[in-house]
C-alpha cells in the first residue's frame, strides 16, 4: 500500500453545482440526468481528489469514463459525479516473452487494443471494438469472443475510501468471476490504472469462440495473425449494432443487457423440459457443473425479436437480441420498462430469470 499524497490544493469541479447539464451526453445509451455537482479529473492525482472532495461534502460519488456499460436514472446523481479523463500507458516490465502495461483509468479501451496488435502483443485482440475505458473492464471482468481481461490483468492500483490510501490488487483480490469482480458491486474502490501482462507473438491467442473460428475460417484452438483476429471481431460486431457509430441509432446502447444465465443441473433440465420444441437451449458447460445458457436464445423465443419497441420508444436493436437501444431519444424509465417486460417474460417462459450486465444508477429493474 502507498499512501496518497495531499491532493486538496485546488478544486476540479467542471460545472456550476447548480447546473451541470444532462449525464445524457456522457453516456453510450444517451440517457441520464443532471448531476448534482460535475468533476473532471485528467489524472490519478485528480480522481483520487475529486473522491475525497465529495466525501469531505458528504455526497455520494458516481466515477463515470466511457459510459458504455451504465444506465443513470432519469432524475440523474445526487452526488458528485467523477468524469475520469486520465489517458495513455507505458510498460512497466518486460522480457523477451512478455511485456507488462501500465494503462491509465480513462484510456480508451479500444484504442488499447489497437495498440496492443500494432506493437505485436497478443491477448486482447479478441476484446477489439468493445467501447469504453481500460479501467471499467476489471469491475466487470469484460469479455468477448472466448477472451476476457482476467486472463491478462496482474494487477489494478486503486483507491480504497475506507483505507483512504492508493492500494495495489493482485489479480486473486480481485475475485474475478463470470461479468463480475470484488468492484461490481461496491463503491469501496475507485480504479485508477490496471496491468495487463501480454505475450510477444504476432498471433492471438487460441481462438475458443465457434463464431469467431467461423468467421475465420479455422479451427477452434487455432491462431491467426493478431490484425486478422481484430478485424473479424470489430466485423462481428458492427454486424450486431456492438461498434459505436453516430449514424446508427442501433450502437446508442449499453452492448449486451442481460448476462447469460448460469444454471445448475437442476435448473437447466427444468429449462431444456420447457423448450420442448423450440430445440435445445444454446449453453456452454462452466466449472463445477453448471451450464451457461444463450440469453438471447431466451428472449428470442419468449417472443420478444429484433426490432421490438416499447410504447416509450425503448427498443430491441434489430441487429442484436440482447442489446436495448434508445433510438429516438426517450428515457431511461422507458428503458427500464422494456428490460423489465423481457426479464418477466423470459421467466414466465422458461422459469429462468435474467440479470442485467449493466450498472444501474438510480433506477432499478
Amino acid at each position: 500500500m502507498n499512501n496518497v499524497p495531499d491532493v486538496s490544493a485546488h478544486s476540479t469541479a467542471a460545472t456550476d453545482p447548480d447546473e451541470p447539464g444532462s449525464l445524457a451526453k456522457y453516456t453510450t445509451l444517451r440517457l441520464g440526468g443532471a448531476p448534482y455537482r460535475l468533476v473532471v479529473a485528467e489524472d490519478s492525482d485528480e480522481i483520487v481528489q475529486g473522491v475525497r472532495e465529495a466525501e469531505s461534502l458528504g455526497q455520494p460519488v458516481l466515477v463515470l469514463a466511457g459510459g458504455s456499460n451504465v444506465v443513470i436514472g432519469d432524475d440523474g446523481f445526487p452526488g458528485t459525479v467523477i468524469l475520469v479523463r486520465s489517458r495513455g500507458h507505458r510498460v512497466l516490465a518486460e522480457d523477451d516473452r512478455t511485456v507488462t502495461l501500465r494503462v491509465e483509468a480513462g484510456e480508451p479501451w479500444d484504442d488499447l487494443v489497437a495498440a496492443t496488435v500494432e506493437a505485436g502483443y497478443s491477448g486482447l485482440e479478441c476484446l477489439s471494438g468493445i467501447p469504453g475505458s481500460a479501467g471499467a473492464t476489471p469491475i466487470q471482468n469484460v469479455g468477448a469472443y472466448g477472451q476476457e481481461v482476467a486472463e491478462t490483468v496482474t494487477g489494478v492500483r486503486a483507491y480504497d475510501r475506507v483505507a483512504g490510501e492508493v492500494v495495489s490488487l493482485t489479480p486473486q483480490e480481485c475475485s474475478f468471476a463470470y461479468r463480475s469482480s470484488i468492484f461490481r458491486h461496491s463503491d469501496r474502490w475507485t480504479v485508477l490504472s490496471v496491468d495487463f501482462t501480454l505475450q510477444r507473438s504476432p498471433l492471438s491467442t487460441p481462438v475458443r469462440y465457434a463464431e469467431l473460428a467461423r468467421a475465420l475460417g479455422v479451427g477452434i484452438g487455432d491462431h491467426v495473425p493478431l490484425a486478422q483476429a481484430r478485424a473479424t471481431v470489430r466485423a462481428l460486431r458492427a454486424g450486431k449494432g456492438m461498434v459505436l457509430d453516430p449514424e446508427d441509432p442501433d450502437t446508442r446502447s449499453v452492448g449486451s443487457f442481460f448476462t447469460n444465465p448460469v444454471l445448475d443441473a437442476t435448473a437447466y433440465e427444468s429449462l431444456v423440459d420447457r423448450a420442448d420444441g423450440l430445440g435445445e437451449p444454446p449453453s456452454w458447460p462452466a466449472p463445477s457443473g453448471v451450464v451457461k445458457v444463450s440469453a438471447a436464445w431466451l428472449i428470442d423465443k419468449a417472443g420478444f425479436r429484433k426490432g421490438y419497441r416499447n410504447d416509450a420508444g425503448a427498443a430491441i436493436s434489430s441487429k442484436h437480441t440482447l442489446a436495448l437501444t434508445n433510438p429516438d431519444g426517450g428515457s431511461t424509465a422507458g428503458l427500464i420498462d422494456l428490460a423489465r417486460e423481457i426479464r418477466d417474460g423470459v421467466h414466465n417462459r422458461f422459469g429462468v430469470t435474467l440479470h442485467p450486465e449493466p450498472v444501474l444508477i438510480n433506477c432499478s429493474l
